[in-house]
């Protein structure tokens, strides 16, 4: 087996600590990249809270002309939109006030950051759906139709939530895979000599 030089080690760690160095310099072409991750996050909220929204107002409006399963319907949507639209909210809100970086480091614990909660939601959105399809059941073995009618709209919900988390995953996945190419094209010497990083 041949040995490996001790001179060549040391260029491998060299070009290594320079490639790592780079990468915690600001990179201007992450800015773009980081603000195409808010804009998502923005329409994202104002899909949700639009949903939020309309379920509340319909729910307003079901519930005071309903009655037995049916009102319980319509005052759980109302119920729970509330909460959607606070978290529509402060959501919209965070992903206006918040800066696209141009740090390597800090965009990438964005980026996998919001993938991560969108999977954590989306595991969430199943628990709420079997904990409607529960309180449904439920309530048709005690025929108490409050029960019933919270259980559709716990389902209903969290159906929603569950594509809506879908598809935002996908988006921002599918963004991610432009990370690389980025990176790739860095200049990691003074003198112009280029360091393709291979990270597909």
């Amino acid at each position: 087996m041949k040995a490996i030089s001790p001179l060549r080690t040391l260029l491998f760690l060299a070009l290594f600590f320079i490639a790592f160095e780079s990468l915690s310099q600001e990179i201007p072409a992450l800015e773009t990249f980081n603000q195409t991750r808010l804009d998502y996050n923005q329409k994202g909220m104002l899909i949700l809270g639009s949903w939020a929204v309309g379920n509340m107002i319909w729910g307003g409006i079901g519930a005071s002309q309903s009655m037995g399963e049916n009102k319980a319907f319509h005052q759980m949507n109302l119920y729970w939109n509330s909460v959607n639209l606070i978290i529509a909210g402060l959501g919209y809100w965070q992903a206006t006030k918040e800066s696209p970086g141009t740090d390597f480091w800090q965009t990438m614990d964005a980026q996998n950051g919001i993938e991560k909660i969108l999977l954590f939601n989306a595991a969430l959105d199943l628990a709420y759906m079997g904990g409607g399809l529960y309180l449904k059941e439920r309530g048709l073995r005690k025929s108490n139709e409050r029960l019933i009618g919270f259980g559709k709209s716990v389902i209903l919900q969290g159906a929603f939530l569950l594509v809506f988390d879908g598809i935002m995953y996908s988006f921002h996945s599918a963004h991610a895979k432009d990370l690389p190419e980025i990176v790739q094209n860095l200049s990691l010497s003074p003198t112009g000599v280029a360091l393709r990083i291979p990270l597909r």
